[in-house]
């Protein structure tokens, strides 16, 4: 992968500012909304049935993204969902869908294949245990964590983007990116980040940005990918602790340089 194409997806989005539609969880909304700021997109978190459809028409209209992520579920934001992908997809507008804790519990699972159905994500962005869990339903998941390694799902993670027709994004020790025939791999990232909740959900909500500036979802999910990763290795060599890691995490975000990116990205 070329650091060079990064830097430049990274100078496009802090120009463009693309409008990041989110429907997202309790836990995590401060954290994603504060990870998109710092990079130079516009976040807006809209989940009201009453709203989203209007909404998903206003990122459309400035070239943003919607971006799906299950964590909290609940009935209303269900149909929420559905009636925002089906509105996304009926507007050419790029979605990204984060299977929180698939496989976990029938209801998650149900509801991600549900949606799947509504419209098709150009980025299915999980770990290895949601990835398996889409694609065999007798797979589970301990809570919203991974029981799986990254490794291990590599080939599921092919097998459902062929399947589905889309991009699957892959976080874990070693990150994989394919759309079933070609693909990424990356290790860049940082152990102290699987201490600090929500940053995959943070990886999604990037994937949506880079989505709003680059075209092609393969090579906008991996940007993505990489660019959190970097991010997470600058802050963890000033951070004290998971804590202090998401307050630097913000900062490298907001300060990454071409160089850094050069000098860190391990990425094919």
């Amino acid at each position: 992968m070329n650091a060079e194409f990064i830097w430049n997806d990274v100078v496009a989005l802090r120009a463009k500012g693309p409008l990041v539609h989110n429907i997202t969880n309790y836990v995590v909304m401060n954290n994603t909304a504060n990870a998109l700021l710092a990079l130079g997109a516009s976040p807006v978190m809209a989940h009201a049935v009453e709203e989203v459809e209007e909404m998903v028409g206003v990122a459309a209209a400035v070239g943003g993204a919607l971006v799906v992520n299950i964590g909290t579920l609940s009935g209303l934001w269900i149909d929420a969902m559905h009636r925002a992908m089906a509105a996304a997809a009926k507007a050419g507008l790029p979605i990204v869908l984060d299977p929180v804790g698939a496989g976990a519990t029938a209801y998650r699972t149900q509801t991600c294949r549900a949606l799947l159905q509504t419209a098709r994500p150009a980025v299915i962005r999980g770990n290895a245990s949601e990835i398996m869990a889409l694609l065999d339903a007798s797979v589970q998941t301990k809570g919203v964590d991974s029981s799986a390694g990254s490794d291990a799902a590599a080939e599921p993670a092919r097998r459902l983007a062929s399947k589905l027709g889309c991009v699957v994004s892959l976080s874990g020790e070693t990150d994989f990116v394919t759309d079933g025939q070609a693909g990424h791999r990356g290790s860049n990232g940082h152990v102290l980040m699987t201490r600090v909740t929500g940053l995959g959900c943070t990886a999604s909500a990037l994937t949506g940005a880079f989505l709003a500036v680059r075209a092609d979802p393969l090579v906008a999910a991996a940007h993505a990918m990489a660019v959190l990763g970097i991010a997470g290795e600058l802050a963890a060599e000033k951070a004290e602790g998971p804590g202090t890691l998401q307050l630097h995490l913000y900062d490298a975000l907001y300060t990454l340089t071409r160089d850094e990116i050069e000098r860190r990205l391990r990425w094919t």
